[in-house]
Parts: structure tokens; sequence; C-alpha cells
């Protein structure tokens, strides 16, 4: 089903998971350190990194950087560190998603499972979905801006797609949770929606003329234009 490298250096959590991880399928590679952690990086196809950002011998936030320079792998944070701050800090390092603890472990093995679902299905019929100076090409996951192309994380890349598929819709908050997330919400930080939605709104352009995504106060986000599907 594929391969999860789990950085973690609490013994007994890190057993917990992979013993979970392992049952529902997946081939898991354990380190309770960053140097560990790279080793096995190098050494074995990964498809989903699970990393704490306090560790034994480092941090996750540095590991996560050196992984980016090299790899697009999807990298998930698992980590007590729960102020917004950090969530931040998490996002802007490369991380495509971020999880607090104390968790439950059925949300992460939900997350994890989407994930993997998301990319097996990665490759397939193409879609280009266009708005005015911006271009998503949903097969290829890459992003022009004025033909520029833009670098996003996946949580990104799949946020866009989500609002450009429903343009001129209020979207809530919650169904931006099920359809990216893959989850109700009762587990979430309730910053996970607005941090990620913020990067994404830096990246495309702010200003007045070109602000595809509004916040509408009490009620969710809006797709501000209009989108062509090729």
């Amino acid at each position: 089903m594929g391969t999860i490298l789990l950085l973690e250096d609490d013994e007994s959590l890190r057993r917990g998971i992979s013993l979970k991880l392992e049952k529902e399928g997946y081939d898991v590679l354990c380190a309770s350190g960053s140097r560990e952690a790279r080793r096995l990086f190098d050494e074995n196809k990964t498809d989903l990194i699970i990393s704490d950002i306090t560790l034994e011998d480092g941090n996750g936030l540095d590991f996560c950087r050196e992984i980016r320079r090299v790899s697009d792998v999807f990298i998930l944070f698992l980590t007590a560190l729960d102020q917004e701050v950090d969530i931040v800090n998490g996002y802007d390092t490369g991380a495509d998603d971020y999880i607090t603890k104390p968790f439950s472990l059925m949300v992460l093995i939900s997350k994890v499972n989407a994930f993997m679902r998301r990319r097996e299905h990665t490759g397939g019929e193409g879609t280009v979905l266009t708005a005015p100076d911006l271009t998503l090409d949903c097969k290829e996951m890459k992003v022009f801006i004025k033909g520029e192309e833009t670098p996003l994380s996946k949580k990104e890349m799949q946020l866009l797609a989500y609002f450009m598929e429903h343009p001129r819709q209020i979207i809530s908050k919650e169904q931006i949770l099920e359809a990216v997330w893959d989850v109700d919400g009762q587990f979430v930080d309730d910053n996970t929606v607005p941090v990620n939605i913020s990067r994404l709104k830096k990246k495309l352009g702010g200003d007045s003329e070109t602000e595809y995504i509004k916040n509408i106060r009490g009620i969710g986000y809006l797709w501000t234009t209009d989108v062509l599907r090729k």
C-alpha cells in the first residue's frame, strides 16, 4: 500500500503508531532521530514522512527543510507544539499537514489513508483549470501565475484545486476539512484551515485586482473569479 517513514523519539508512541500503520497494511520505517531518518530516507523509496518536531538530535523543522531540498514527498508533522506560530513555521518549512498532540490515532490513520488514496489516483486523466492570470494543471500538479510557475505544497495544491472546482461558491471551513483533509474537523486544530488558506493567498497574490480567495466573515471562503476547464 505504501511506505511510511516515522520519525518520533518517544519509543512507546513510536511503537504504537507503527503497529497501527502496519495493521493498516503499510510498510513502516522507524527512526528516533533525524540522522537515522535521513539514512532510511536515502536508502528506501518513501511515500510519506510522519515527523515530530522536537527530537533527540535536533528538530523536525531542520529535517523537513533538508528533505525539501531533494524531494516533494508528503510530510506530516505530529508534535506537541500547538501555538499558531509553531503551525505557521511547520507549513513554512515545507510540511503538507500538521497534527498537534494529544491526537486521535483514528484521525491520523484517516489522514494517512486519504493521502494514499490521492497518491494512487495521481497520473490519471489530466485536467487544466484556468482563471485570470492563473493556470492549474491537475495532472502535472503545477501552477502558473502570469505564465510563471509558482511552487505550492501538496496541501496548497489540493486547496487551490478544490476552490477552482467550486468557483463563486461560498465554502465553509467544515466543507474544506472534509474535502481536503478528509476529516470532519472534530480533532483538527482551529488554525489549520485559515493558516493554509492565508499561505495560499499570499502565493497567488493579494491585491484588490487579483484576490482570488475572499474570507466571508462567519460563513466561509469564496473563489471570486470564473474558472474554465480544459
